[in-house]
Order: C-alpha cells, then structure tokens, then sequence
C-alpha cells in the first residue's frame, strides 16, 4: 500500500500549543543551565544573576521581532524565510548558513554536556562515545516524525521542569548568603561577558518558527508560544543559578563540565544528587532532539529554494519527514563532537547566533505596516543589542564565526 506522502508529499499540521511551546522550552532550558552555568560563573561570579537577565531582556526584543516575522510569514525555515522575502536572497541563505553552522556546535555541545552528566553517574565511561550514540538516537527519532519528536519533547520538558524544582528545593536549605561575595569580582566587563554567553542558553526561543507549516494555526500559536516558553525559562534560570551560586559559591561552579550536579553534591543529598543528574541528561536529551529538528528543517527550507542541494528537500513517503535532511544534520553533528571542545563551541554558537538574530531584527524593520506588531523600535534596539553583546565574545570565537559567514558567502557566490 502507499504511505500517506507518496503522491501528496507535504508536511503536516499536527503541532499545537501545547507543543509548541513544550519545543522552545525545551531547545532552552538544557544546553544553558546545565552546561553554561559553570562557565558564565567563571567570568562573571554571582553576578551571573544579572548576566541571565541582561540576556533575558536582549532575547525578549529579538523574539518580538521573530514572534511579528512568523505571524506575517508562517513559512518553514524560520528567520531564513523572513530574511530572503523581505531583505535579498543572498541575506536569507546567510541566514539560514550561519544558523545551520551554529546549531550543528549546539548539538554537538549539549550531546557532551549529556555525556559529562552520565560520567558522573557511570565513572570511567567515554564521553565521546556516549555523545556519539545519543546523538545517533535522536536523529533515528527525528527521522520518524515531527509528531513523534514532538511527543517525546513534551514528556521530556515536564519532567526536566519538576527536576529543576527539586534542586530549587533541595538547595534552598543549604543556601549561604556569603557564597554571593564578592558579587562581581570582574566588574561589569565580566557581567557583559557573562550575558554574551547566557544567551546561548536563550537562543532557543524561536525554534518552533522553524516548524511553522507543522504548527496549527500559526498566526495566533507561534507568537504566544515564542514569549510563553521565553518566560517560563528566564524564571527558572534566575531562581537556579542564584541557588547554586549560593550553595556552591561561583568559583566551585567555575569551568564545570556538570555545574548542577557539583552544586548539589555539596548538600550531600545523593538522591538528589542522582535526581539532578538525571535531569540534567533529560534536559540535554530535549535540547538535542529539538536542535535536530530544526537543523533539517532549515535544510530542507534551503535545498527546497535551491540554495542546497535539492536532494536535501526530499520528504519521506512514510513518514512524511524530510528525511535526507535529517540524516545530514545528524552526521554533521557526530563529526563536530569527535572534535569539539565546549567553551569554544558555546562562545562560536553563541557568536552566530547573534548574527543569526541581527539578520532577524534587521527583517523586522522590513516589514509592511499591515504586518507590524510592535513599534519600530523593538526591532532596531533588537538590532543594536545583538550587535553589542557580540564584541564581548572571546577574539578566537568571532573570528570562526566570521570565518563561518565567509565560508557561506563563498558557497553561494560559486553555486550562482
């Protein structure tokens, strides 16, 4: 018998709020609180606090801009659609390059912060070959279906949210004022660092635009979806980072593979030690399943406009998926984990991100009045916010991430 895509290949509606919603939860909360955490607390102590908010606020007006983008342009590919209807071609491909350069150092990133947390569980057992697997069985799921992804997700987020408040719990016993002195021992330079690397934990806020022709009504759901999943994180991410800062003190955080776990074991609480790790692999789990999501749909965005190969657009006559997509995407992410090294990965991520959204604000400013949500100025302080926040970032990470840009101006100057 033919399968359901095999002479009407097309993707389906089957995503609501609910879900939607579950998936940007669920592409944020992970790769930032359970693996950032230790490294944000290096450069900027306990201050790391404001740094979450500093980069909360900055996300809030990039995702006004992508929340208004995905109402007018409900468009599979996300800022890589905006971009190329309402600035060039050529602003759209970068934009969906640079994202797809981004994400494959986010997957493989929280494909080892999976692997570090289980380390701590199972002592002695190879990180990269853990990565590796995870990442081979999140690509076999993604490749079966977004609704099955999506309902994996969703148990995934409820779970890692109940997690993250039981260390809340657990940690406010031991909570010790003291551990927050000195607050900002490297001033508001650190702090600015700080924020330019917590909003890799935050860029996942518009992940569910990536899907839009799977969402159900996507007019009224993206939006509200996008600033639903955007607060709910920013609040547990305050009330976490400031009780492990407080139970553990920053510098015990500081370049910590597994920032949460080192914290509660200072209670010496095993259960919960044990609870936290869990979490923190279930957290890592729904981070890596969303990224492949939206890594392949990108894909197959871009290769349905001919800017990749068209082979990359074609759709699974069973399960209705973009399939050779998704298998790219999870190839690309295992070569990156055998070479990753994860502050790196998370400062080049987190540097095209802001590209990425810098593209997106730009877009917004394009958009006809009929369009427009929100006054002009959220886009254009999006804009300048993104921009700013960049120039904090190591020197070496810049330069790869512009390196990165280079290399895709190149593809498409030589596939034109």
């Amino acid at each position: 018998m033919p399968g359901p895509c095999r002479d009407t290949p097309v993707l389906k509606r089957e995503i609501g709020l609910f879900g939607a919603t579950a998936l940007g939860i669920g592409a944020i909360i992970g790769s930032g609180i359970f693996i950032v955490t230790g490294i944000v607390a290096g450069v900027a102590g306990p201050a790391m606090i404001v740094s979450i908010v500093i980069a909360g606020l900055i996300a809030v007006f990039s995702a006004g801009s992508v929340a208004e983008l995905a109402a007018y342009l409900p468009e599979e590919g996300g800022t890589y659609a905006y971009a190329r209807r309402l600035l060039s071609p050529f602003a759209g491909f970068i934009a969906g390059w640079i994202w797809i350069f981004a994400n494959i150092f986010v997957g493989a990133a929280v494909a080892l912060g999976f692997a570090h947390y289980l380390a701590t569980l199972l002592p002695g057992t190879s990180v990269t070959i853990i990565a590796v697997a995870v990442c081979l069985v999140f690509t076999a799921l993604n490749y079966r279906g977004a609704k099955e992804s999506v309902l994996f997700n969703d148990v995934l987020v409820v779970l890692k949210v109940v997690i993250l408040l039981v260390f809340i719990s657990a940690g406010l016993l031991f909570f010790r004022p003291e551990n927050l002195v000195p607050f900002a021992p490297s001033g508001s330079h650190g702090i600015l660092n700080g924020a330019a690397l917590i909003f890799f934990a935050y860029t996942g806020f518009a992940r569910v635009t990536l899907v839009a022709e799977e969402v159900r009504e996507p007019v009224v759901t993206i939006p509200r979806s996008i600033f639903l999943a955007l607060g709910i994180s920013a609040v547990l991410y305050l009330l976490v980072s400031t009780v492990a800062a407080g139970v553990a003190g920053a510098p015990a955080l500081a370049g910590s593979g597994a920032p949460l776990a080192d914290a509660i074991r200072v209670t010496g609480n095993s259960p919960v030690l044990l609870l936290v790790s869990a979490g923190a692999m279930i957290a890592t789990a729904s981070v890596l399943l969303t990224t492949i999501l939206g890594i392949s749909r990108i894909v197959f965005s871009m290769s349905r406009n001919r800017d990749l190969p068209g082979s990359l657009a074609a759709i699974h006559p069973r399960f209705c998926t973009p399939h050779t997509a998704v298998a790219v995407t999870g190839a690309g992410m295992i070569a990156v984990i055998l070479l990753a090294d994860l502050p790196l990965a998370v400062s080049v991520s987190t540097f095209s991100m802001l590209v990425f959204y810098l593209i997106a604000n730009i877009a917004a400013l394009r958009l006809p009045e009929r369009g427009r949500r929100y006054p002009s100025w959220v886009p254009a302080i999006g804009a300048a916010s993104c921009a700013g926040l960049a120039v904090f970032l190591s020197p070496v990470s810049i330069l790869i991430g512009c390196a990165g840009v280079v290399t895709g101006a190149l593809w498409y100057a030589g596939t034109r």
